[in-house]
């Protein structure tokens, strides 16, 4: 079995509690993973006025993967955690697919009336390295009355095509089917690019079915006709926010994992849950670790280390099903560690077997 190099970044708030469980089940299915931890975070921002060290992406160039927490925190702005620490790795190490399967687990309940896991079961592409989310732009006589705000989105050939096919090659993979997040009518310039992009990519797949809607017509078809759903491919924002939705009709953001990947693998890829670091709950011990347990399934997946990963994501339905380990979220009355430490032996028993 390989050894491995991998970072964790635990961040704020709930995202310690998590972390240390989602390591300790990476653990218990491949020993001998070597952990670095670093202590980049809104309360680290706060002591210093930055996130991470001016040389924060060449200290994690080195690793196999990077585990990251969540990041926010009282008193730092969202925007500060977001591009302190977030966009830079991502872009940085070329992690321009954000991939984030949502899907109803055994033992847990859609907001959905009637509905099973057969269909709720949703795998989004989410384009994470350019789009809406862009440092374009800026505010024009601030403080003044005729105050103006800029804010552009980039969308690129490059950009583009390579997160629209990465989607087509996802949706072969898996029940052939494909919806393309647009809003064609109402921007005139990105969308229609990006459908135009689409639908020449989509010429190189006619074994996979596709289909172009309008964001909001699709967020209501997650809600109303989930199971006509399998691979979504959005632009940042749009991936973003029908991420969040699905996430919570098939259970809750504390159920959902989330890779940002780079899919040439010259670079770490880094996984983290969708949820983010609800201060709040922290260190009290209810926190639900299973976001962050799957996100570190992804994580051994993508190192290549695929019965290992299937041994966690087993653990999790398995322990799910039972019910008689869950945190108050799903119902019930473990701690964080009592749930991620029975994962962790369901685990290392089945990864035995």
């Amino acid at each position: 079995m390989s050894t491995y190099r991998i970072a964790t970044i635990p961040g704020d708030g709930i995202g310690v509690d998590v972390t240390a469980e989602a390591v300790q089940v990476v653990d218990a299915v491949l020993p001998g993973v070597e952990w670095t931890e670093f202590d980049w975070s809104c309360e680290q921002y706060l002591r210093t006025g930055a996130m991470m060290p001016a040389d924060g992406v060449e200290r994690l160039a080195g690793f196999d993967a990077i585990l990251l927490g969540a990041v926010g925190f009282p008193g730092v702005p969202d925007h500060i955690s977001l591009w302190g620490l977030l966009i830079p790795l991502r872009r940085a190490f070329s992690q321009y697919v954000n991939l984030r399967p949502v899907r109803l687990l055994p033992g847990t309940e859609s907001a959905l009336r009637d509905r099973t896991a057969e269909d709720l079961d949703i795998l989004i592409v989410r384009e994470n390295s350019e789009g809406e989310y862009s440092e374009l732009g800026g505010i024009h006589n601030p403080g003044r009355p005729e105050e103006v705000v800029l804010q552009e989105s980039v969308f690129t050939r490059t950009g583009c095509e390579r997160i629209i096919r990465y989607a087509f090659e996802r949706a072969r993979e898996r029940d052939g089917r494909l919806c393309s997040a647009t809003k064609s009518n109402g921007l005139i310039h990105s969308m229609p690019y990006w459908d135009s992009v689409f639908e020449r990519i989509a010429a190189e797949y006619p074994d996979v079915e596709t289909r172009q809607m309008h964001v909001d017509a699709l967020a209501a078809e997650i809600v109303l006709h989930p199971d006509r759903l399998d691979v979504i491919v959005g632009s940042n924002l749009f991936g973003d926010i029908l991420s969040d939705l699905a996430a919570a009709v098939t259970g809750g953001l504390g159920l959902a994992p989330s890779g940002n990947i780079n899919p040439h693998r010259d670079a770490p890829s880094m996984f983290e849950a969708v949820h983010g670091s609800a201060p709040d709950i922290a260190g009290q011990g209810i926190a639900n670790p299973v976001a962050q347990i799957l996100a570190a399934a992804m994580m051994v997946e993508q190192l290549g280390e695929r019965a290992a990963a299937a041994a966690i994501d087993r653990a999790v339905c398995e322990v799910l099903a039972e019910g008689s380990v869950r945190t108050p979220d799903l119902g019930g009355t473990a701690t964080t560690t009592e749930l991620g430490l029975t994962i962790a032996k369901r685990a290392a028993e089945l990864v035995g077997s």
